[in-house]
Order: C-alpha cells, then sequence, then structure tokens
C-alpha cells in the first residue's frame, strides 16, 4: 500500500515524458557517439523466444540469456533454447537474474529460488526459494544473493549467511530490507553496495548503513559513476524515475549532457571505456561519453524501446536486453554520419578544408563537419525540404542569400581557403562566414571541380569544355576535341598534375584525358590497358603515379605505362568507386563489395611483378561498411582530413575511418565442440564417446565464441584416423563424414576471429565406432582361414583330379606300349620266321638255278646281283626284327643289349658311336631295361635324322638306387623353343616312357653345341 503513490506518479510522469520528449541524438561525433558502433539484433525470427531479462557470459565463451522461459544459450550465431537437460529443471522458467562466477559456475537466480549449473549438473539450494532479483561475485569469491527482503552470501561454496532485519541498525521508516534487493554492485575500493525497495545500502565493510533513502527498485540499478570512487543509481521519487550521483560527502541528481527534460532510466552499464549506458522504459537507449549523449532507439533499429538487460562481454561488445530480443553494440572501424543524427542525405559529393572542416554537399543544402558540429547552409531563394534537423539541438541551419539553390553538386577548396560550391543555379564560394555569387556563370552542367594551383578553380562545362575560373570569372577555357558523338563528355574527375602541369580528366564511359596547354596531349581507354572506359576517381599519389577506379580494376599509369590490379590479383572485386592514399601511403578503396585497404609496400611489390598476388585487407557491413558504394555523378565523392582521417559520401550519408587507429581483435575465440549426430541421434560430448556399429552419416558441431563478427570466424577441422590432412571449412560450423570405418578417432578444430587471430590449441573429441560382428578382427580372421581352407581345398580336388587323370593317362601309355611292344614282338617274329626264311629260300633257289646255267651265260650276273640285293633285304629284315624285339635284351641283359645295338647302329649309320654301360645294370627289371633301351634307340634315330653329328656318346650308369642314361652328340644343336615347332613325338614318346617310370628326364641342346638326352629312373630288380 505504501507503494501506491508512487507508482501513480511515475504513471504520470512517463506520460509527460512520451509527449514533451523530443526525438533524436544530441551528440554527433562520431569519434564519441553511438555512430562509432555496429548494431545488430536477434528476435525471434531469428530464434530468440521471450524477454532478455538477464544477460551474462561464462568463462568458456558462451553468452546465457536470462527469458521467462527459461535459459537460452548463444554462441553468436545460434540459439539453444534447451540448454539444461530436460531431467534438471529450475526452481522456475522465470529468470530474474544470472552470474558467471571465476570458476565457471553458472547462478541462476529466477523467481521462485536460486540454482547453479556446473561441468553438465544442476543444484538447486532450498535455502532461498524466494524471487532472486541480483546475484555477485565479490573480489574474495563469495556469491552474494539479493532476494526479497534479504540478502544472503555464499561463502566457500557451501555455508549459507542472510540478514534481512536492519531495525537496530538504522532507527527509520525504512530499518529493514522492504520488498526485494533488485541491485549488487561492488565499487573499487571493493565495498558492496545493495540497492533495494528501502533505497541504497552500503552494505560492507562494517555494518550495513543506507546512504539514499529513496527507492532503488530496479534491476541492474547501481554503477560506478563518472569518478570511479563515485556511483550512478537510479532511484525512484515522486517526481518518477531519476539518476543520482552518489559520492562519500554528497549526494545529488545526476544529469544527463545536453538533457533538460526527464526520462525514465531502467537499466545502467558502466563500460570498460568509462562510457554510461542507460536503457529506458520506452525511450530506447541512451549512451553517454566524453560530455555527449547519443540516443538509439526502436525506429533506429533497437528491438525494442523497453530495455531489460545491458552486458559488456569479454570483447567489449555492449549488449542489450529487450521486451523483444536481443540486440548487439560493437565498435565499428567505419562510422558513419546520417540522417539519423541531422546530416542531409543523400551525399554526393564532399571536400576538407584547412581548418579541418569537412563540406558535404546534398539535395538539401551544404552541410558543413567540424568538430562535432553540424552546420546546414540552404539557399535563402528556395523553399525547405522536409529535412529533420530542427530536432536536432545540436545542428545549426543556416539560411544564406549566397547560394545560387539547394541541389549541390560537386564542391572543393582553392588555395585561398574559399569553399567553392556548384549548384543547379549556378557557382558560389564560402568566405568569411557567407556565401558569394560566382557572377553570372551558371553551372548546372557541372559534374566534376578541382582547385588550380592558383586562386582558382576548373570545373567542367558538357558543351563548352573545361573551364577555368578566378574571382567568379572564366578566364580561359579548353574545348572538347571531340564531338558528342565520338567521345561521352560526363566528367568524374579533373586532377591538376602540380608536377607537369595541365589536367588529368576522368569520363563516365569515355577514359581518361591528360589536357596541357589547352591541348589534348593524351588520352587513355581500355584499349591501352586501362581496367575500364567508366572511369569513377583519379589520384596522384606522393610518389607522382597516377590511379584510376574504374569498373574493371584499378589501373596504375606512370610514364605512360598502363598495369590494372583486379580480382585476378587479389582486390575482392574489380568495382573500384574512389582512390585514396592515407598520410602511410597506403591505398584505400572504396569498391561495390566493400572498403579495401592495400599497403604501398604489396603495391611496389606489384608494380615490379603484375602477375603477383596481393595482400589485401577488407572491410564489409560487418565493419560498418555502408553495402551502397560510393555512386553519383559529382565529384569528388571522397577526401582526407587534416587529422587524416579519410571521408567517403554515399547515399546513406559520410563514413569515415581513422587509419591510424584501426580495430584489431587480439583475443583468440574460444573453440567448443557442441554435439555429435550419428545418424540422426545426438551423443553427449562431455566423454569420449563409442558410436555403435555401421554409421553412415556423422556430423560433428562446433562453435568459436567471438562475437565481434561471429559471421567472420573461420575454421579448420582434421579428424585423425581419416583425414590426412587439415581441412579450411571457412565459416561452417559443422563437419561431414560418411562410412567410417570402426576404429578410434580424434576430432580436432581450430579456430580465428574476425581479425585473424588463431586458437591454434582449438578443440579436441576422442571418440570410437564400434565394428558389427563382421568386422571384428576375429571374424576377419576366421574370414581369411576358411578363404585359405577353400582354396585348399579346391587345390587339393584340383591335384587329385589332375592326379587322377594323369595316372589314367600313365595307365593308357603302359597300355600302349605294351600293346607296341606286343604287336612289335608279333612283326618281329613273322619278319624273323616267315620273311626271313622265305628271302633265304628264295637266295637258295636262285643259286641252285645259276648253278645250271652254262658258264658263260649273261643271266648269271644277274642272278648274282638278285643274291646280293636278297642278302642286303635279309640283313635290313634281320635288323627290323632285332629292333622290333631285342631278344639279345631278354637273353643277356640291358648293358649286352645296348652295346650290341650302339655297335650295329655305328655300322649302319656310319657314326662313331662311344657305348658304356654298368655291368650292375645287368639285373634290372625287364620292363624297366626295355623302357630305357627304347629311349637310346630314339634317342640314336633322331642324331641320325637331324643332328649331322661325327660322334655320339651313350653312357649306362648306377648309382645306389637310380639308373643313369644319357645320349649326347656333337651335332648343330636346336633352340628349345624349334623343338616345340617341331611336332614331333619322338621327345614326348621319351618323356612318357620316364614319367611312367617315376623318372627324370631332361632334355638340352643349343645351336651348334650339339644335344643331350639324360635319363634317371629308380632301379628296380628282376624278379
Amino acid at each position: 500500500m505504501r507503494r501506491a503513490p508512487q507508482v501513480v506518479a511515475l504513471v504520470v510522469m512517463l506520460a509527460v515524458t512520451l509527449l514533451a520528449w523530443p526525438s533524436g541524438a544530441l551528440g554527433l561525433d562520431p569519434a564519441v557517439g553511438l555512430g562509432q558502433y555496429q548494431h545488430a539484433a536477434w528476435a525471434a525470427r531469428e530464434g530468440l523466444i521471450g524477454s532478455v531479462r538477464a544477460i551474462v557470459q561464462t568463462p568458456d565463451g558462451y553468452l546465457w540469456l536470462g527469458t521467462e522461459f527459461g535459459l537460452v544459450r548463444f554462441d553468436g550465431i545460434r540459439f539453444l533454447r534447451s540448454a539444461l537437460p530436460p531431467d534438471q529443471k529450475l526452481p522456475s522458467p522465470r529468470v530474474l537474474s544470472l552470474l558467471a562466477a571465476r570458476d565457471g559456475t553458472l547462478w541462476i537466480g529466477t523467481y521462485s529460488g536460486l540454482a547453479s549449473w556446473r561441468d553438465g549438473r544442476l543444484t538447486r539450494y532450498p535455502e532461498v526459494t524466494e524471487a532472486v532479483s541480483s546475484l555477485l561475485e565479490d573480489y574474495q569469491g563469495t556469491i552474494w544473493i539479493g532476494a526479497r527482503e534479504r540478502v544472503c552470501a555464499i561463502r566457500w561454496g557451501l555455508r549459507f549467511d542472510c540478514r534481512d532485519d536492519l531495525k537496530s541498525v538504522v532507527p527509520s521508516t525504512y530499518g529493514y530490507l522492504q520488498g526485494g534487493v533488485f541491485s549488487l554492485h561492488e565499487d573499487t575500493q571493493h565495498r558492496l553496495w545493495a540497492g533495494a525497495e528501502s533505497g541504497l545500502w552500503r552494505w560492507q565493510p562494517g555494518l550495513p548503513r543506507r546512504v539514499l533513502a529513496q527507492p532503488v527498485g530496479m534491476f541492474e540499478a547501481v554503477v560506478q559513476g563518472d569518478q570511479p570512487t563515485a556511483l550512478t543509481v537510479i532511484a525512484d521519487s515522486l517526481q518518477g524515475r531519476q539518476l543520482w550521483e552518489i559520492t562519500d560527502d554528497k549526494n545529488e541528481k545526476y544529469t544527463v549532457p545536453g538533457l533538460t527534460r526527464p526520462f525514465t532510466p531502467n537499466r545502467l552499464l558502466r563500460d570498460s571505456k568509462s562510457a554510461l549506458w542507460i536503457g529506458t522504459l520506452d525511450r530506447g537507449l541512451w549512451y553517454v561519453n566524453h560530455g555527449e549523449t547519443t540516443r538509439f532507439a526502436q525506429s533506429d533499429g533497437l528491438s525494442s524501446d523497453f530495455v531489460l538487460a545491458l552486458f559488456e562481454d569479454r570483447e567489449g561488445n555492449i549488449w542489450v536486453g529487450t521486451t523483444n530480443g536481443l540486440d548487439r553494440f560493437r565498435e565499428s572501424v567505419v562510422s558513419t554520419i546520417s540522417e539519423g543524427q541531422g546530416l542531409s542525405t543523400p551525399a554526393w559529393s564532399l571536400t576538407s578544408a584547412r581548418d579541418g572542416s569537412i563540406w558535404i554537399g546534398t539535395d538539401d543544402g551544404v552541410n558543413r563537419w567540424k568538430n562535432g558540429q553540424l552546420t546546414i547552409y540552404r539557399s535563402a531563394h528556395m523553399p525547405r525540404a522536409g529535412h529533420r534537423a530542427a530536432a536536432y539541438a545540436t545542428v545549426r541551419e543556416i539560411t544564406d542569400p549566397g547560394l545560387p539553390d539547394n541541389f549541390i553538386g560537386p564542391l572543393t577548396e582553392d588555395t585561398r581557403g574559399r569553399i567553392w560550391v556548384m549548384t543547379r543555379g549556378g557557382a558560389a564560394w564560402f568566405e568569411n562566414g557567407r556565401f558569394a555569387r560566382a557572377g553570372r556563370l551558371t553551372a548546372g552542367a557541372s559534374t566534376a571541380i578541382a582547385a588550380d594551383t592558383r586562386e582558382g578553380v576548373w570545373i567542367t562545362d558538357p558543351d563548352r569544355g573545361l573551364l577555368h575560373l578566378v574571382d567568379g570569372r572564366s578566364v580561359e577555357s579548353v574545348s572538347w576535341p571531340w564531338s558528342k558523338a565520338e567521345h561521352d563528355r560526363r566528367v568524374s574527375a579533373i586532377l591538376p598534375d602540380p608536377v607537369k602541369g595541365g589536367l588529368w580528366v576522368g569520363f563516365l564511359y569515355g577514359g581518361i584525358a591528360y589536357f596541357n596547354n589547352g591541348k589534348l596531349a593524351a588520352s587513355i581507354t581500355s584499349k591501352d590497358g586501362l581496367g575500364a572506359d567508366l572511369v569513377w576517381s583519379l589520384l596522384l599519389d606522393h610518389g607522382g603515379v597516377l590511379w584510376a577506379a574504374t569498373d574493371g580494376g584499378l589501373s596504375r599509369i606512370k610514364d605512360g605505362r598502363v598495369a590494372t590490379l583486379t580480382t585476378k590479383n587479389g582486390l575482392p572485386c574489380d568495382v573500384v568507386r574512389v582512390v585514396l592514399e592515407d598520410d602511410a601511403s597506403t591505398l584505400w578503396l572504396y569498391t561495390a563489395c566493400g572498403l579495401v585497404r592495400i599497403e604501398h609496400s604489396e603495391l611496389e611489390a606489384w608494380a615490379s611483378n603484375s602477375k603477383r598476388t596481393l595482400e589485401t585487407t577488407v572491410f564489409d557491413s560487418s565493419d560498418g561498411v555502408r553495402s551502397s558504394a560510393v555512386v553519383g555523378k559529382y565529384g569528388p565523392r571522397a577526401a582526407k582530413s587534416l587529422d587524416g582521417k579519410l571521408w567517403f559520401a554515399h547515399g546513406d550519408g559520410v563514413s569515415v575511418i581513422d587509419p591510424r587507429h584501426l580495430l584489431f581483435n587480439r583475443l583468440p575465440p574460444p573453440v567448443r565442440i557442441e554435439m555429435v549426430t550419428a545418424d540422426r541421434q545426438p551423443h553427449d560430448t562431455s566423454q569420449r564417446l563409442s558410436l555403435p556399429p555401421l554409421v553412415r552419416d556423422l556430423s560433428i558441431d562446433y562453435t568459436a565464441l567471438s562475437f565481434v563478427a561471429p559471421e567472420r570466424n573461420r575454421f579448420r577441422v582434421k579428424l585423425e584416423g581419416w583425414d590426412p590432412n587439415w581441412k579450411d571449412v571457412g565459416n561452417r560450423r559443422q563437419a561431414f563424414y560418411n562410412n567410417l570405418p570402426p576404429r578410434n578417432y580424434r576430432f580436432h578444430v581450430v579456430a580465428c576471429n574476425n581479425s585473424g587471430v588463431w586458437n591454434e590449441e582449438g578443440a579436441s573429441l576422442d571418440f570410437a565406432i564400434a565394428p558389427a560382428y563382421y568386422q571384428t578382427n576375429l571374424f576377419r580372421a576366421l574370414s581369411v582361414l576358411t578363404f585359405v581352407a577353400m582354396l585348399w581345398s579346391i587345390y587339393y580336388l584340383r591335384v587329385r583330379g589332375l592326379e587322377r587323370r594323369q595316372a589314367e593317362i600313365r595307365a593308357l601309355n603302359e597300355q600302349l606300349v605294351r600293346v607296341q611292344e606286343a604287336e612289335r614282338m608279333r612283326i618281329s617274329g613273322e619278319l624273323h620266321d616267315d620273311v626271313l626264311q622265305q628271302i633265304t629260300s628264295l637266295t637258295l633257289r636262285l643259286a641252285a638255278v645259276k648253278y645250271q646255267l652254262p658258264p658263260d651265260s649273261e643271266a648269271k650276273a644277274t642272278i648274282n646281283v638278285l643274291q646280293q640285293d636278297l642278302l642286303q633285304i635279309g640283313t635290313d629284315v634281320r635288323h627290323v626284327s632285332h629292333e622290333l624285339h631285342p631278344a639279345l635284351l631278354q637273353e643277356s641283359g640291358l648293358p649286352t643289349a645296348l652295346s650290341s645295338y650302339c655297335e650295329e647302329f655305328s655300322k649302319i649309320r656310319g657314326l662313331r658311336v662311344s657305348c658304356e654301360t654298368d655291368e650292375s645294370v645287368k639285373d634290372l627289371s625287364r620292363a624297366t631295361a626295355l623302357c630305357l633301351y627304347r629311349i637310346a634307340q630314339e634317342a640314336l634315330g633322331n642324331v641320325a635324322k637331324h643332328s649331322e653329328a661325327k660322334e655320339v656318346e651313350v653312357r649306362l650308369t648306377r648309382s645306389e638306387d637310380r639308373v643313369w642314361l644319357s645320349v649326347s652328340d656333337d651335332g648343330v644343336g636346336c633352340a628349345p623353343d624349334q623343338v616345340a615347332k617341331s611336332g614331333g613325338l619322338g621327345l614326348i614318346n621319351m618323356r612318357e616312357r620316364v614319367f611312367q617310370l617315376n623318372g627324370k628326364f631332361v632334355f638340352e641342346s643349343a645351336p651348334g653345341h650339339g644335344t643331350t638326352v639324360r635319363v634317371a629312373v629308380p632301379y628296380r630288380a628282376a624278379t
């Protein structure tokens, strides 16, 4: 009931504020205002559900958000709503406060009690069951808890100590902690402060003491003051919610610079640079720095004007929780002055002045920026455009009759410090605080302007050419040497050459022309190597090199030679709109894909080797570069101010970058492996994984916790046991593998932040894929054994089959030999018994006839011849009979039969045959003896037919259990392949006879070295 008047007063003040407060920013210097920050927002469409009431960052790098629906974990890209396991629940899903302790514990204050989360385990504390509004860890590691009507401390992680009754300490109406304790703060002197509905209390050291009676009923309502020993506090009063400055000796209301009317603060944050961030109930966010105040509201992109939480992370990013989502502010490399700061837009052209000011040409007058002060000059001859500048207290507006009109084209500063302005209605210059018309000159068609080396300027005219103006009069002109049909006369840039004299002129769709002494001295187009005929701007660097920004790259022109830098040499894109040189001789290119920085050493190296790839630095939209590249028909579009900053005009306003103070993120990002999914089943990564067999699809989710520009974090991954080398996967946060074989693996991931600083240690995960039964070593061994057994069985069966077939063949051969021998014996008998006897009978009859003839009969001679022929025939028949059936072999044995045959062969064939036999072979079995005898016959027959030998050696010997037979000649010999091609059966028969006896047959022959047949058979005695 006591709070009812206060609530009514707050509602009244809120209504008055909403009606009376003007919108806009008060401080416009991009070096100190929110113009230096890059903004991003996340809401329900990005996966964030609910209001963000608390924000912290744990030591592992994750950002944790407290909402009315529970905890949310954020890595800069993805929100994890179910951050806790389903079996571990908070006391209440409504999270009011969060604390990331130094030991890694996440403390969670909810509407119904306290919990903590560490190492995958949630702990609830029954000592606190009410709403926990604030949490704090002091310098000694004690956890302080602001709850309803009491403050509790947890020391050493175990002991609870709570205090609530303070009547004996402070005898007053607010002598106890009425309501809740909403804010806890530890100052630079390690003093603990508690903001409660009963006021602001200095809790430690010593006994609690109230220093401010006004209720401090807001979360995050106590922060460090402008001085290190002071505090800035949000407190309620009958006049509404107000800011207070608390020092050791006094309490006074805090005045926000530039604000004269009350507003409704709701959250406070003092960042690491001592700037003050103020979240409000209904007016968005206020930023106070160096005496300047800037506002950022929902109309500027904030997720909501109702701010519930403020937080600064380890990289200096500022996070804002609102009723609709989450916002991030981070320092930007490129700051922008736009309509939100009172600037007239779009900005078509700009120039820098010697007094440090920047002059900007727009469609609504000339804008002058100097020391954070914006002045807009408008013509007195034209009605004002619908501009919001009047709403900005620090924007001056001046109506000047000397300005022809408000449509400003090109502008520049001459050597006398005058600012020349080209408008549709004519030309004017600014001097001594006012504009003066430049005679009756009509400059509406002029698209470019440049100061000469004296006291005038050069402007362009599509019809008349180049005009030289001095004191408002045209003193010189250079006519175009082409007709309109021959050449595009629209000029994009004019550049006086201080060394050679003359003017360099860049054309839209016409290349570059050089005029000297009123005449065209040179022309350079794409045919001469220029990047493109569409030239946007020109620059003469400190070394006298001419650079041309074209639609086809950056062209370098020196001593008549043209070379063009394109994407082939390292540019991110070929469309270059502006080229500027900073104080360090570094070139800056405003391109269609961002702002590009190229160091002078890189350019020199490229000039020596035009095929070289340059190292460049690219700043894009994540760095504050506006996506709309510098486009316009007027020039110049960029300039360097006296302090070295670079300024660029574009459709959204003017952007500025300080090359001497480029932001560089030196903190390597923490790397975490979040989840492993095998065949769509998630697995815990907190311990070594053992995955089931036959995993087809495996995905590993990982992240890098750098929040400056998380979309520019880059990753390299390697799966030991599978990947031979590291793989650069860009900014992808998942690794995919298919059909991995069963084995042990280790997955590594490393990452870098937006500035290219790598965390080389990264993160790793060990896991194993179990084998299926048929993938085990035992199964493989059994499979190999089974396969070998099958092969052995096949081999054994094959060998047995071959042996059987061989046995059948040998049996057939033996039968054939027996049949042959029997047939030979029969034929031999018939020859010996029949044919030979008939020949003998015929011879005797012829002899009887011869004796009956007269002695002088001629028939006797004929009969004598017939008798001799018959005797020869008988001898041959007897020889054939002996060969067919050597009777001597049966009667006297192999040695005698072989010797007899050799002697007979020598006589018949006329060859010298040397025969040596071993009498110990005499008892050889009949079959073996016959086989060797036939082999000797066949070998000697081959000698007689083919060898052309003069001498033959036959040897028959015995050694232990083997009998050896060799037949050698000194004939012509032959190659082994010729024997195969001959198609004869002699060798085959010999080999088959030997194999029948399980013997060994060797045939040796070479051209010119004779032939040798060797046979070795087992000795078998005759039975």
